[in-house]
Order: structure tokens, then sequence, then C-alpha cells
């Protein structure tokens, strides 16, 4: 987005000014790219000692001591004593430094949770989450603050970066004004906490909807984080609607059964929560209908300089400056106050009432991120056999072995991640719902090997395609390919099953599987 890139270059104009500042350092160890993160920590535990002894608490002094063996390095956000201090003055059920140290596993979390599991320079900070979690599995995001005389970074809406891109042999370390709180609530949790978004929360409550926004996703096997959009109480305020009461009357004024699937205020809740953990930077690129929770999906156009929710289905509000109109009628996000990450996936904050309208047609692409266990996979780059079927929700297969595969480095893949199945095989896909209308179909394989199999896709059990050929038409550069299909023409807004089939033995990597609107 134009605006996020004017931000972003003048954040590194802010960084760039605030790098010339040398940290204190001993004598003697000046060159901080000479030590590890742990030896840069321990020869100024003048400053950070607190935190040195939650690292050797928790065990991860020798881990930050050696390099990383995913092979790209770590990121410390660095909380000083006086940091840490503070993080204990505002947590409740912690007195004191030793109430940490003498927990070896939450010692152990927190610490984790300060280190990221790839070194980034903050020239390559996301916009979002960063594309590797924490040690401790959870992912940090970044939110960018402008100020009058100053601009930076803050990690997790909490904590400051007030020196940033100290260089060692593992990483990089970015020191913090303030340390970083473990993430211990849920998304409906989030909003308990929080009294400006009172009357979501109600409705939440009053639909029975509060359950699927109040779960801890690394509790559960085969679950999936979740995305919320919430309106906060101003903006309903604006419109007249001071209460919970308030909204059933606007959203379902002749249906009180909210609890019910088919009752409007219950889907206008559950409209609001798409699946997925999203952050900002991921709907960037993309003019597309994400899947929500209730039977129509979302659109979101992140393709111009702003992200615009539900472009020209509604008019909010017209403003008049001089001779020039402008005429609001899209939803926004408040940058500012979204990028929130919980237990359950993450928030975002809205600017208008987003109700229900009637879908329209979106380009989409689906690659397999409705499977929590290849989710999983994706974390760390490798090769992984799945050997129990149970394991998938939307893929099944026959006739050969199916392995995931997460490339370490950068490859022609979208996501750098694909399916690989060898032999004579049969494999399905079931794709989220897609509104009807007609479509291009697009398959996404590698296409340039000469022990790649001839297949043929159904969809529907309908032919999609003639017999295409794996084994030509990519390059060295390029093997993976983008190959039309046919066209489709849905009726109704629902799931469909992909199938290809192997007429001719062989390999399939499979990369996704798009349709354009025709």
């Amino acid at each position: 987005m134009k605006k996020l890139i004017y931000i972003l270059v003048l954040i590194a104009i802010v960084a760039g000014f605030n790098s010339c500042r040398e940290p204190e350092r001993v004598p003697g160890f000046e060159d901080a790219d000479q030590l590890s993160m742990y030896y840069y920590i321990l020869d100024n535990q003048k400053e950070y000692s607190d935190f040195l002894s939650i690292l050797k608490a928790g065990g991860l002094d020798k881990t930050l001591s050696a390099y990383n063996p995913n092979g790209n390095k770590y990121t410390l956000f660095l909380p000083s004593n006086k940091a840490i201090d503070n993080f204990i003055k505002n947590t409740e059920g912690i007195a004191s430094i030793n109430d940490i140290l003498n927990n070896p596993g939450y010692a152990a979390a927190f610490a984790r949770f300060h280190v990221v599991n790839m070194g980034v320079h903050t020239q390559d900070f996301p916009f979002g989450a960063f594309p590797e979690p924490t040690l401790s599995d959870d992912y940090l995001t970044v939110s960018i603050v402008i100020q009058p005389d100053t601009a930076y970074y803050k990690i997790n809406n909490q904590a400051a970066v007030i020196y940033p891109n100290i260089e060692v042999s593992n990483g990089y370390i970015h020191l913090i004004e303030t340390a970083l709180e473990p993430i211990t609530f849920t998304s409906y949790g989030w909003l308990k906490q929080n009294p400006g978004y009172s009357i979501f929360k109600g409705a939440l409550e009053l639909t029975g909807v509060k359950s699927l926004v109040d779960f801890n996703v690394k509790e559960f096997e085969n679950i999936s984080p979740v995305t919320l959009l919430v309106e906060p109480d101003a903006v309903y305020k604006k419109r007249g609607i001071n209460s919970v009461e308030d909204l059933a009357k606007y959203v379902s004024p002749n249906n009180t059964e909210y609890t019910s699937p088919l009752n409007p205020l219950y889907n206008y809740c559950t409209y609001h929560i798409l699946t997925g953990g999203r952050y900002i930077n991921d709907f960037e690129g993309a003019a597309t209908n994400y899947t929500t929770l209730s039977e129509i999906p979302l659109n979101i156009n992140g393709l111009g300089k702003d992200l615009l929710i539900n472009k020209g289905k509604q008019v909010f509000d017209i403003i008049i400056s001089g001779t020039d109109t402008t005429k609001i009628d899209y939803i926004g996000f408040d940058y500012d106050q979204s990028n929130i990450t919980t237990q359950s996936g993450a928030i975002h904050i809205i600017d208008q009432i987003m109700e229900q309208v009637p879908p329209s047609r979106a380009d989409v692409t689906f690659e397999f991120w409705e499977e929590p266990t290849i989710n999983e996979y994706r974390n760390e780059p490798g090769s992984y056999l799945i050997e129990d079927k149970n394991l998938l929700n939307y893929i099944e297969w026959e006739g050969a072995d199916l392995l995931f595969i997460k490339a370490g480095e950068d490859i022609t893949a979208w996501s750098d991640d694909y399916l690989e199945i060898n032999g004579d095989f049969r494999i399905s896909y079931e794709i989220p719902r897609i509104i009807q209308g007609r479509y291009t179909v697009f398959l996404g394989a590698e296409r340039f090997n000469s022990t790649n199999a001839l297949v043929e896709v159904y969809i529907d059990g309908k032919k999609v395609s003639g017999l295409i050929d794996l084994s030509t038409g990519g390059s060295a550069n390029n093997p993976f390919q983008r190959i039309e299909l046919g066209t489709v023409d849905f009726k109704k807004y629902e799931s469909h099953k992909v199938e290809i089939i192997s007429l001719i033995p062989g390999r399939f990597l499979w990369d996704h599987i798009g349709f354009e609107r025709f």
C-alpha cells in the first residue's frame, strides 16, 4: 500500500538516524557482530542482568549462544532491567524477578516469546506479523507509530523499539523499552479486557458465537486460528447504537432467536470472523473474497493505498470540501489499533458498522491453508510424509505416499511450498466456498521434470482439462507454472471438489488451484 510504503521509508530514515548512536558496551567488545546474542547480553549485563537470569532459568542461554539450526539466524527483542521491572509492576501474580526465576516453565516461555525464529533487520519488518513464529511458537506483530517529531516501530502494540539492528553473529538484537507480555488471552478475552468494545462483545455473548473466538489454538489438534474484525463502541454510537440491545434491534428487528444460525444477529457476528489467522500485510496485494464463519464471504481489496472492505456496497458518508465531494463507500481498518495477536488468532479494528452485504465474485487462489496439520509444517523447512490420512480434513489421496514440502529458500512455488505425490495416484482437495458464477481455472504445478506425471483435472466430477503433460513447459529458473485448464460455471455459493488423476504415473508437485472471474 502506498501509504504504508511512505511510512516505511520514513521509519527507515528514522532508524538510520538512530543507528548513528552507539549503545554502551563493556570495553573490548565494541564489535558486536563478533558476539552471539548470549555473549552480547553477558558483556552488557549491567543493563540486562535480569533477562540474562531469565535466559538461564529457562534454559535458553545455550540456544542464544549458538547459530539457529534452521540456518536463518534469530531476532531478539531485548528488554533492559528497567523494562522487566516495569513488566513485574504491571503483571498480576508476579511480585519480583524471583517469581519468574523460581518458575522455570514460565521463565522459558517468557524468554522464548522474545526470540523470533529468523533474523530480521528493521528494513525487512512487515506491517503485520513476522513470517516465522517465536521460539514459544507465537507470532509477534509490528506496527508503526508516527508522532510529530519522531516515528518508531512497536512490537505487539506493547513495546517500542528504542535501538534497532545490533548485528551479532547469530542474528539481530533490537532493544525495547518494555518487556513483551506473553499472550495469555483469547480473542474474546481481549474484548473482555477492553471496555471500549462492549457492544460487539455483548453480541457475541447473546448469540453464543463467543465460543468461536474463545479458544487457544495450541490446545487443540486440527483446529485453525481465526481473524476477528471488530467495531469499537464509538463506531456504533455514531449511528445511535448505544448497547447490545440497540444492535440486536438494528440487525435483527423481527427475530429474537439470537442463538440460531439462521438469525441475522448470529450471522452478523459470524460475518466478522474470517477463517485463518491473518494480519494486515496478509491482505495486501490482492482483491478477493475471504471465507467467514457466516453463510457468505467478505471482500477485501488490498490493491490500492488502503485496504477497502466491501468497496461500493454501501455509502457510509459523503464529505464535501469546497468543490470536492468524497464518497465513503467502504469500510476501512484502524491500522494503529489492529494486528492484535491472541491465542485464537488475530484481531483488527474497523471504522464502520460491517453488515452482511451480497457478495461479489473475486479472483481466488487456494493453497491448502484450511489444513491445520499442513500449516504446522509451514513453520520449518523440510519434507513431511503424511502417513495418517485422518490428519487432513479436506485432502484425500490414494495410490502413493503424500508429502508436504516447505522449501528452505525462495522457489517459484507460491509461499515456497507444495504437495508432492509420486506414482499412480488420485488426489482431491475440497476447496472453500466460492461465489457462484463463471471462472477460468488455473492449476499451479511443477512442470520441468521428465519423471513428472500426465494428469487430468476434474471439478465436482466433471473434467475441466485435457491431458496435461507435466514433464515439460517450465524452465530451470521457473519450474512451477500456472496452467490454464478451462472454465467452470458454479451455480451456488458452496465448496467444490478438485480431483487430479494420473493417466501416466509419475511425480506431481501441486502448488495451488486458482479461479479467475470470466
